[in-house]
């Protein structure tokens, strides 16, 4: 997964014309306060994806990560992973 050059998000075969993009990621800065996020495709249904243009991209598919994969019991392990990655980039200490 990648960058697509001229959108924004993370894509799988970016630089193919069968791109298909896996997170939305995004910042916004206001009154003095920056604010970030993502949404990270992992194993939910993207039958909805076909009512909406979603990131206003008309051309290009949407995918998660148990699509990719061809299963869909990756949950737990995306989800201890990226918190993983996430506390080692920030600097904090997951507390169960």
């Amino acid at each position: 997964a990648g960058r697509f050059e001229g959108y924004t998000g993370v894509w799988i075969e970016s630089d193919k014309s069968t791109a298909r993009k896996i997170c939305a990621m995004g910042v916004k800065c206001g009154r003095w306060v920056t604010m970030h996020g993502l949404a990270l495709n992992v194993s939910n249904d993207l039958s909805f994806f076909n009512h909406i243009v979603p990131c206003g991209i008309t051309d290009k598919a949407v995918t998660s990560i148990a699509q990719e994969l061809g299963h869909s019991d990756v949950s737990k392990q995306v989800e201890e992973r990226l918190l993983f990655h996430l506390s080692k980039l920030f600097g904090f200490i997951m507390l169960s």
